[in-house]
């Protein structure tokens, strides 16, 4: 794959994300860059809470923390159950705007700042009257943070794989993230195909039918997204949300969640409303 050799230092402060142990913060932060995966058995865990409340107070199902009561994130918000979710691709598909869009409801306009290392950020969702907090890992796409990258693959319980329907090389690279993933992930992990950056109407060089395409040879759920526009931001997040809490809290007698349909129901009635 093909990578940028020269990545800028992102501004404010970037750095690298130490791996995370089994309390996370509530906030992105950026420290030295990890040398082991990250710790406790649930990944994203319950991260609010000490080491004995929480062997104590919750159970997992599927790797996912599934407290007893609700915990208290550090950004003040309570939650039934939390899962980690990862941002890859290439370098400057829109990874760190796609997180910013659906974190923040903000554009980070202006010059194209690589991601050192790694940064994350955490959301709470309301999934059919469940909290469920999202934490989102923004990962670097040069190949000389690959390392780092791999190391937080194993406790994710979920992945967006994006590219740029602008950039050709970025989607011709997805099947290499592919096999990379299928290597060093989990073998039930969530996987998304996500087109972005298509508000650039005269840019494009990846028409949707070869997203679609690519995404239906793998079996992956495929949409296309804008960060700038915030098409179908949230409803990615969400989509991914949703198919995580029915696999850790599903019912004997419930019915199970299919990730594809709901993404092709709610794609297509977001594409009649946009007109």
């Amino acid at each position: 794959m093909s990578r940028k050799k020269s990545p800028k230092t992102k501004g404010g402060g970037a750095g690298t994300a130490s791996a995370p142990s089994s309390a996370l913060p509530g906030q992105g932060s950026r420290g030295a860059a990890p040398t082991a995966a990250p710790k406790g058995a649930a990944g994203a865990g319950a991260g609010a809470r000490s080491a004995p409340a929480a062997a104590a107070g919750s159970s997992t199902a599927n790797g996912a923390a599934l407290p007893s009561r609700p915990s208290l994130s550090s950004s003040g918000e309570f939650y039934d159950v939390a899962f980690k979710v990862m941002l890859v691709g290439d370098s400057g598909v829109g990874k760190t705007c796609l997180l910013v869009r659906f974190k923040d409801g903000a554009f980070l306009a202006g010059s194209f700042i690589s991601t050192v290392g790694i940064d994350f950020r955490n959301k709470v969702l309301n999934v059919d009257g469940v909290k469920v907090k999202l934490q989102i890992w923004d990962t670097a796409g040069q190949e000389r943070f690959r390392s780092v990258t791999h190391a937080y693959y194993r406790d994710a319980h979920a992945l967006l794989l994006l590219y740029d329907v602008t950039n050709r090389a970025s989607f011709d690279n997805i099947q290499a993230w592919l096999t990379e993933i299928h290597e060093y992930a989990k073998q039930d992990v969530v996987l998304m195909l996500l087109g972005n950056k298509v508000d650039s109407t005269q840019e494009r060089v990846v028409k949707r039918e070869d997203g679609e395409k690519l995404a239906k040879e793998y079996g992956v759920p495929f949409m296309e997204t804008s960060a700038k526009s915030g098409l179908n931001v949230d409803l990615a997040f969400t989509a991914i949300a949703k198919e995580l809490k029915h696999r850790s809290m599903k019912l004997p007698n419930e019915p199970r969640f299919k990730l594809h349909d709901y993404v092709k129901k709610e794609v297509k009635g977001a594409g009649c409303c946009r007109s």
